[in-house]
């Protein structure tokens, strides 16, 4: 089904779609452009986007950006993502970016909306080893002190933290009411003394980190927003990370099925090609239709979200995180399984867009959760 998109939306996914094949279209340009996977941003590629204006799709021209809206930012995602470009560090980016928009001082805004601009990325950390899936469990104190904070804790999973300007850090400034009360955001430069970032290894490369805070001083205008309303706050802009991780997966599965199709068209064995096996012939229907379902339902909540911007989405933005992230996952694996052996090889890269996707059921909330923030808007 064509996408009923304007003129100018059409001009940017086609732009992007030129840039990617250009920049990053062979697996020789990836390798060069990712230390052979290892890492998954590329800060001269990113300067690159910024250039062009793309880094600053969704945010207020007053700060140098687009002024558009989530359609917009769902494309360059969707389209980022199909393309291959390595570009790990937007999504944290536009994340924090959207916290520092809605809640931020106006000297806050001038400094992390105009860097985001400029190519510079930013990271939000909210787990710890005890607390995932529960955020609102978090233990890392800011304890108030004169004309500050002194923060102490560990924070964990914090993408992106190696190659932030700033991280935008949840912690706990006071112990009274509910576990959801009392939290408080920051703004953290990178190089801040008493911060210390320590990378994870993982099979996707550096991307992830753990970090140590140890009598971290933080000056009263390091807040961002009003003390003790973390929670808040942080529900405000669960539209957008899950829609973030939606368009991104939705993007990642389109890739995969396309490679997948193009092999099993050329592949032959028993002197056809393998794609006009039933077998794999019926398999490719069900994912194509399933990818389709998937993206009439991330442009739906796109529209809707710009309709209303001020309404948070539980549901639907829910929705389009779980099932384009385990449509991702699934179409990947499906990928593997019908490139045999070539699916394991490195050189094909349906190996790494398996890596890129088993872990987007995890971050930003599991499916597990999602489906229970679906189930809880039912009244279960």
């Amino acid at each position: 089904m064509p996408r009923a998109l304007t003129d100018e939306q059409r001009d940017l996914v086609d732009a992007i779609t030129r840039f990617c094949k250009r920049e990053c279209g062979t697996g020789e340009q990836r390798d060069a452009l990712t230390d052979h996977g290892r890492e998954p941003h590329n800060q001269a590629l990113y300067a690159k986007m910024a250039d062009l204006g793309w880094l600053g799709v969704s945010l207020p021209e007053e700060y140098g950006g687009s002024g558009l809206g989530m359609v917009e930012l769902c494309l360059f995602l969707e389209e980022t993502a199909y393309g291959r470009a390595p570009i790990s560090g937007f999504g944290t980016t536009v994340i924090a970016a959207a916290a520092y928009e809605k809640f931020g001082t106006e000297e806050q805004k001038r400094k992390v909306l105009g860097g985001v601009v400029q190519g510079r990325v930013e990271a939000i950390s909210m787990s710890e080893p005890g607390a995932g899936s529960d955020v609102g469990a978090l233990t890392c104190r800011a304890r108030p002190t004169e004309g500050g904070y002194v923060v102490n804790g560990q924070k964990t999973w914090c993408s992106n933290a190696h190659i932030a300007d700033h991280i935008l850090l949840i912690a706990r400034t006071s112990q009274e009411g509910s576990k959801h009360e009392g939290l408080t955001q920051f703004l953290v430069p990178a190089g801040t003394a008493g911060l210390k970032i320590s990378g994870i290894d993982t099979m996707g490369g550096r991307e992830v980190n753990d970090l140590y805070f140890t009598d971290c001083f933080l000056p009263d205008s390091a807040v961002v927003g009003t003390p003790g309303q973390g929670w808040a706050q942080l529900m405000a802009g669960l539209n957008l990370e899950r829609m973030i991780l939606a368009a991104l997966m939705l993007g990642t599965a389109r890739r995969a099925f396309d490679d997948t199709l193009a092999y099993v068209r050329q592949r032959e064995q028993f002197g056809r090609p393998i794609g006009s096996f039933q077998a794999l012939k019926h398999r490719i229907a069900d994912m194509a239709t399933e990818l389709e379902c998937a993206r009439l339902l991330v442009d739906d909540v796109a529209a809707a979200i710009d309709a209303e911007p001020d309404r948070i989405f539980a549901r639907e933005a829910s929705m389009a995180k779980l099932k384009c992230t385990e449509l991702a996952k699934h179409v990947t694996l499906e990928g593997m399984q019908m490139l045999g052996g070539y699916g394991y090889a490195t050189e094909y890269g349906m190996e790494s867009l398996l890596r890129s996707t088993v872990v987007s059921t995890v971050y930003g909330g599991t499916s597990e959760i999602q489906r229970d923030i679906i189930g809880k808007t039912y009244g279960l």
